[in-house]
């Protein structure tokens, strides 16, 4: 039913890469071709090669390198008069934008590259932008608006058999299934993930498969053993294609893992390691999940309860800011289960 995975943002000369290919080779090739279409004089190959330019540094957690980037893309493409250019680089920022936490910005460029991709006939670039648009949307935790898209997008997907998105949108589906604790649910469409990023060769959605199942099988089975080993796995994929930030949320799961089982010391070293690399990588949500992971860790190894009351209201602030409800609802449970009370404004961000 689903052929192999290909990756569609890499275009132009560059046609050539898998979706597996390292992210290294990926902006050698990208910047050597982007070189020459410059020299060439040739806008519309630059606003191609220049796209996958951006999102290598994007997935290398070179922020201020794939914001320049995209943006030289977008302006190459409008040079060229290739709508479809122009979308692809719009989602590229849009995606950077919602790494950055900077949600409105990313729900704009996504919009602005749908209907691009509309205008301009190009189903494969609206497709990814409205996925965007949901994935932006589910983050924040408003799955009754997001819930709906990503069902029509997964249809889609399943209909054009298109692996890869099948990939992202079953993954999407079943983490709003198990933030909300329908845990077997979620399995079953993790698994299935899984299953067809593995035929199709998605190493990528594969590795993102696997951290989901070890979540599932810690919270719901709490067979620590079996969820460290799945996202061993996960780890030697994403070392492999240097994927930074899946690799440091791998390392934020392990440390959710080791929580859960009680191996607090373990935990916070993991928290401590995932929060050095988001905030390598100037990547928010990333970094307050791992500082709620920490301070739930110090909690459990004997910090002051007022330091870690002060470090939970400056996380509610910055949920509150970035607009994560369900990282925010996360904070509220940890006042409860750590026997903390919410005080003064923090109360209300917490809830």
């Amino acid at each position: 039913m689903y052929g192999k995975a290909f990756a569609p943002e890499y275009q132009g000369a560059l046609t050539t890469l898998s979706v597996n290919s390292s992210l290294t080779d990926v902006l050698a090739a990208g910047t050597e071709q982007l070189r020459a279409a410059e020299r060439a004089g040739q806008p519309g190959e630059a606003a191609r090669s220049g796209l996958a330019v951006a999102e290598a540094h994007r997935r290398l957690g070179r922020v201020e390198d794939a914001d320049r980037a995209w943006k030289a893309s977008y302006r190459a493409a409008r040079q060229a008069g290739d709508a479809g250019a122009m979308a692809w680089a719009l989602w590229s920022g849009g995606t950077l934008a919602r790494q950055r936490g900077a949600l409105p910005l990313a729900r704009r460029l996504l919009r602005l590259a749908a209907d691009l991709g509309e205008q301009g006939g190009d189903i494969v670039v609206r497709g990814y932008s409205l996925a965007g648009l949901a994935e932006t949307g589910r983050i924040q935790g408003d799955y009754e608006a997001v819930g709906r898209l990503h069902e029509q997008l997964l249809a889609e997907a399943r209909r054009r058999g298109e692996a890869r998105h099948t990939v992202w949108a079953l993954e999407g589906i079943a983490q709003m299934h198990r933030n909300t604790g329908r845990y077997d649910t979620a399995y079953a469409l993790f698994e299935e993930a899984a299953e067809i990023a593995a035929r199709a060769d998605d190493r990528r959605g594969h590795a993102w498969a696997l951290r989901g199942l070890a979540d599932v099988v810690s919270v719901r089975d709490g067979d620590t053993e079996r969820a460290l080993e799945l996202l061993s796995r996960a780890e030697t994929t994403c070392r492999a294609m240097r994927l930074s930030s899946a690799l440091a949320y791998n390392h934020k799961m392990r440390g959710n893992v080791l929580y859960r089982a009680g191996r607090y010391a373990q935990a916070r070293e993991l928290y401590e390691q995932a929060l050095a690399e988001f905030r390598e990588m100037s990547e928010p949500r990333g970094e307050a999940l791992s500082r709620l992971g920490l301070a739930k860790s110090l909690a459990r190894l004997g910090r002051d309860p007022d330091e870690t009351a002060a470090e939970l209201a400056g996380l509610a602030d910055l949920l509150e800011r970035i607009g994560l409800q369900h990282a925010r609802r996360m904070v509220a449970r940890a006042h409860e289960e750590l026997g903390i009370p919410a005080a003064g404004p923090a109360t209300e961000a917490a809830r």
